[in-house]
């Protein structure tokens, strides 16, 4: 293997040299020729965006504990860096020993969001990796690919190998055990696939064919090698004390975008909000203990020198202990400099009070997420919330003396009428009147209202997989018709109104729901300059229309549709834990405007229990 060397000059003409060098505290050093198996993790964004994941710090620390393992780490290139290194011929190399990430026997690519597929070829093309996993060698290394979007794995599945579906931390020791008794044996680059293909939660693209229908709906999609399962598991962690957490967690030198310790309090929702895709292949809710949690937060504080402690879940408000923990982490911490960050949480009197215990009022601003402006599109999308909660909320929120509210909305959702839409400014005022409601001497000076607004993508195995979505112009419409219904506000000095970008919110769309057509328009769109999509500097929409003309395959078939719901979908081969009847009961629900009530109040039998532990009241 070849060490690289960056020379200072070359480092010295980029943003961020810190982006390339590695020696962070907490990293992993080992001597490459003592182990048997060699892993990079990838993260198809800048080193920032990289570093902040939980994901790959939890699976780093955990593949690192092994002494037959060293996991390494590299991140995409920004676009100067990307530059150079064509330029120096320098191939894309892993940060800790700098050894071209080719020479590894893995390349596992974490996939978070549909705006980093160029980024995923970006990584192989600089590695020198063949784009194609039919084009690898015996040389190449397996590339695997997982994460949330690793759920509808097609429209990549010709650039991956093998994809992990689930959470990481069950399977992948007896992957590497496999590979390990793979090397010794020295079998071929087709055999090791076979025998991945009979591990749980393992997806080899490969191993699958595709057929398609005249109208262009897939005819039939089916195992063509006998290791193969008709149907892929996900993994999930059951019981979360015992899985592995993060002991030491890397401390980059240069500030990344979540610059602190993550300590993830549970996983999975108990809410069943009909567009979140995450709510759904998480279930079951699963918690940590208190004792865990405790234990934890001393280590990772302790081995970082970080300043700040969050709590990380997808409702933090729903963890059963979040009182003890908060009030633990107050006892312990705050007094010594370490401030405590709560994401996710319902306002309500207790955040409102833990809230004021540890942030400074004068300095934060409060988040609510209504989803929608009128009470029937949210009893559409079950978002479990009432104009009452909210102005209720805001009010206790402005007593308390916070004097600054964001309000999250979405445009296009099913079934939205006109007066959906302008209800976003009339909820969004009548917050500000909340405020002006309360005495002068009772309240700050003024208050400052900030609405957003972006636009609906129907995600793979939530009850909207089936609905169709707006086009670019009728989303800029309806951003307008908001954006004029602020301006005839009362209050509309208090007010303000923003949106997302349109062309971005289709082209995730078509990404998210696509099939294995799509990866080819993808290829194009990189060859042309597609890259970092997700940064609006650098997002290129008449680039990717380019690509999909050039391709010939219409965006509109995935996004301007509703689908049947005997429709093959292309993630159907994956059991995600909720059943394709359970979300085809939550669509049908949707549009008779049905609430839903959580799993805590009643179970919807959504198919979660069949995997056990969490709180899951199924049968």
């Amino acid at each position: 293997m070849r060490k690289l060397a960056l020379s200072d000059e070359i480092l010295l003409s980029v943003q961020q040299p810190a982006r390339y060098i590695g020696g962070e505290v907490n990293m992993a050093v080992k001597d490459p020729a003592k182990v048997d198996t060699r892993f990079c993790l990838a993260f198809p964004d800048v080193y920032e965006i990289g570093m902040s994941h939980l994901g790959i710090q939890i699976l780093y620390d955990m593949f690192n504990r092994r002494d037959d393992v060293y996991c390494e780490r590299v991140y995409s290139p920004w676009t100067d860096m990307d530059r150079v290194m064509r330029e120096n011929h320098i191939p894309l190399f892993a940060l800790e020993s700098q050894d071209p990430v080719k020479d590894f026997d893995f390349l596992g690519i974490t996939l978070q969001y549909e705006m980093c597929y160029t980024n995923v070829l970006q990584i192989l093309d600089l590695s020198g990796i063949p784009l194609y996993a039919r084009d690898r060698t015996e040389s190449d290394p397996f590339v695997i690919g997982g994460g949330p979007c690793a759920y509808n794995p097609e429209p990549l599945a010709p650039f991956f190998d093998l994809f992990y579906i689930g959470e990481g931390e069950t399977v992948y020791d007896r992957l590497f055990d496999v590979y390990k008794e793979h090397k010794k044996q020295g079998g071929s680059r087709r055999e090791f696939l076979e025998k991945a293909a009979r591990i749980p939660g393992l997806y080899v693209p490969a191993f699958y064919d595709v057929t398609y229908a005249q109208d262009g709906t897939i005819a039939s999609f089916s195992p063509n090698n006998p290791s193969a399962p008709a149907q892929v598991v996900k993994e999930l962690v059951v019981n979360m004390d015992d899985a592995w957490y993060i002991e030491k967690p890397l401390v980059p030198f240069i500030k990344v975008t979540q610059d602190r310790v993550v300590l993830e309090i549970q996983r999975g929702c108990i809410r069943g909000c009909r567009f979140c895709q995450a709510g759904n292949i998480y279930r079951p809710l699963r918690e940590h203990s208190l004792e865990y949690l405790k234990k934890y937060a001393y280590k990772m504080l302790k081995s970082t020198g970080h300043e700040e402690i969050s709590l990380s879940s997808l409702s933090s408000s729903d963890y059963t202990q979040l009182e003890g923990l908060v009030n633990f982490l107050i006892d312990e911490f705050q007094g010594k400099g370490v401030n405590i960050s709560l994401p996710s949480l319902r306002i309500d009197a207790f955040s409102l009070d833990v809230m004021s215990k540890v942030q400074d009022v004068k300095k934060s601003s409060l988040t609510f997420a209504p989803e929608a402006g009128s009470q029937r599109l949210r009893d559409v999308i079950n978002k479990g919330l009432t104009e009452e909660i909210i102005l209720s909320g805001a009010r206790d929120a402005f007593l308390g003396g916070w004097n600054r509210v964001k309000l999250y909305f979405m445009l296009g959702l099913p079934t939205e009428t006109e007066e959906d839409m302008k209800g976003i400014a009339y909820l969004s005022e009548k917050v500000a009147e909340t405020f002006y409601e309360i005495p002068t001497e009772q309240r700050q000076r003024r208050v400052q209202i900030v609405a957003s607004s972006s636009f609906f993508v129907p995600k793979p195995f939530t009850p909207f997989q089936w609905a169709r979505q707006c086009t670019k112009e009728e989303f800029s419409r309806r951003a307008y018709l908001v954006r004029d219904t602020f301006r005839q506000m009362k209050n509309f000095k208090s007010l303000k109104y923003n949106w997302h970008e349109a062309d971005l919110s289709v082209l995730e769309g078509v990404l998210a729901r696509g099939d294995r057509r799509v990866a080819p328009v993808i290829e194009e769109a990189y060859r042309r300059g597609a890259l970092f999509d997700s940064w609006g500097e650098n997002f290129n929409n008449d680039l990717w229309m380019d690509a999909f003309e050039a391709c010939g395959v219409d965006p509109g078939f995935y996004t301007e549709r509703e689908r049947s719901l005997d429709e093959i979908l292309p993630w159907d081969f994956i059991d995600a834990g909720v059943s394709k009847e359970f979300l085809k009961r939550e669509w049908q629900a949707a549009l008779d405007e049905r609430i839903t009530p959580n799993c805590r109040q009643k179970c919807s039998g959504c198919g979660a229990r069949a995997f056990g532990g969490g709180v899951c009241f199924e049968n």
